[in-house]
This record gives C-alpha cells, structure tokens and sequence, in this order.
C-alpha cells in the first residue's frame, strides 16, 4: 500500500476522515440513544453491535486503514472472552470493534464519558467507564462486567491503563485480570500493530496504515482466584510482548521485500 507521507493527499484524506467521524458519530450515536430510550437492552447486541460495527469500519475506511486479523482462529467462538490488548492509538479502538465479530464491549475509562454525544452513546450500549483512581470503584465496575460476560458478552481492555505515549508496551494493571477472574473466562491477548503513527500525538493529521490484529492462545482462568491476579498478568504481558514481537518481525520481512523489488 503506497504510504501517504505528506501534502495535499494527506489533507484530503484527513478532511475525509473527520467529515465521516463526524457524520457517522451523529448518525450511530443518535440510533443507540434512541434505543436504550425505548428500552433495547445492550445485551441483546443488535443495533449496539451494528453501530459500533459500521461507525468504526467506516472511520478506518476514510482514514485508509485496511485491518488484517492474525491468530483469529485460535479465538474460542463458543464461549465469551476477555480480550487484553495493548493501547497506541484511538485507532486500536476502532480496529478491534470493527473487526472483532460477536458482542463486544469495552472497558473504557471515566474520562471518554465526557465526550460529546459520543460518551452518551457509549453508555447507552452497555460500555463501562471505570475510574482507575478510584479502586472501590473500579473493582465494582468490574463484578458488573464480569457478570455481562458470564451472560454471553465478550469484552475488550486494555491492560496499559491508558494509551502508550512512545508506542512502546507499559507495564499491565491488574484490574483487568480481576475481571478476568472474576468472570471464569479465557483471557486472549491481542496486540494492535502499526496505528501508533496513523494519528500522531499533537496532531490532527491523518497518516494511512495497514494495521494488523495479532492474537494469541487463550489463557484460561477457571479454577483462579483473586491470589492468582499476578500470575494472569505475567503471562498475559509476556504473551502480548511475543506478539509484538511477531509484528516487528513481518514489518522487517516486509520492509526487505520491497527493497529488493
């Protein structure tokens, strides 16, 4: 895919993308509003996983983010799980409720409820604002979940606490393995590669990227207890490392490839 690095194909695309985030996010936000007014309840999915759906594919459409999935086969689809993946970029977001199938919700945090009609919206699916600050909180907020996730509903966190500054993977909480536990269901680790530089820090200019979704084996939790919660999260960031790993190791792959075209 031909990078665009610069001038006025990088503006156009960006005119492109927030003309759409913000035509899609009237759009879909008001649909889930209307729907929880009228008593759709979130997790029956429906129209919830349908807005998600579209509104995120058609950003990454307009961005010129193409998603790949890499592992998915290794995903259970008989069963709900919590999906733990590292946080670059508001692009990992997208990609993960595009392209993940099923029911999914997120575990955001306290501050996206803020966002204009988008937070509302969010709330009205059934995603979940955690304070992390708060810890009473956060542990309530996860029991809520957990039970959601018992009741059929995979969910995605991200495990950093919050999105990476640099790029580079942060050490994991352990709130999110709590949930983990809590519900009794297969952690999958996932690793979004390539959408750190799409929307760089500090600026409003979108940057096309392939990104690609990397997920490993499943890590079980029955029989776990809240005294395992650190062993969760050891295996878990070393498994999410192995795949960012794998990801630097295609794009060097790929990178020879083309230079010796």
């Amino acid at each position: 895919m031909r990078r665009e690095d610069g001038g006025v194909a990088v503006i156009l695309r960006t005119l492109l993308y927030y003309l759409t985030l913000i035509t899609f996010t009237v759009y879909w936000a008001t649909a889930c509003i209307v729907a929880a007014f009228l008593g759709v309840k979130h997790r029956t999915g429906g129209v919830y996983d349908q807005a998600a759906r579209e509104w995120s594919r058609a950003l990454l459409r307009a961005a010129g983010c193409p998603v790949r999935l890499a592992g998915f086969e290794k995903v259970p689809s008989d069963r709900p799980v919590v999906y733990v993946s590292n946080h670059q970029s508001w692009f990992d977001i997208l990609a993960l409720a595009g392209w993940i199938p099923g029911t999914l919700r997120f575990v955001a945090k306290k501050e996206m409820a803020s966002i204009p009609l988008l937070g509302r919206a969010m709330k009205a699916a059934g995603h979940i604002y955690v304070d992390r600050a708060n810890r009473a909180q956060a542990l309530e907020a996860y029991e809520e979940v957990a039970g959601w996730i018992r009741d059929g509903l995979s969910t995605v966190v991200f495990a950093e606490g919050t999105r990476s500054r640099t790029g580079e993977l942060q050490p994991f909480k352990k709130g999110p393995f709590v949930l983990a536990i809590a519900a009794q269901v297969p952690v999958v680790p996932v690793y979004c590669a390539n959408t750190f530089d799409i929307l760089p820090k500090a600026s409003l200019l979108i940057h096309p990227r392939p990104i690609t979704l990397y997920f490993d084996d499943p890590i079980p939790t029955e029989g776990m207890t809240y005294e395992d919660r650190s062993e969760l999260v050891t295996r878990s960031q070393a498994a999410v490392e192995r795949l960012r790993d794998r990801a630097r190791e295609d794009l060097r792959s790929k990178t020879q490839k083309e230079m010796t075209v």
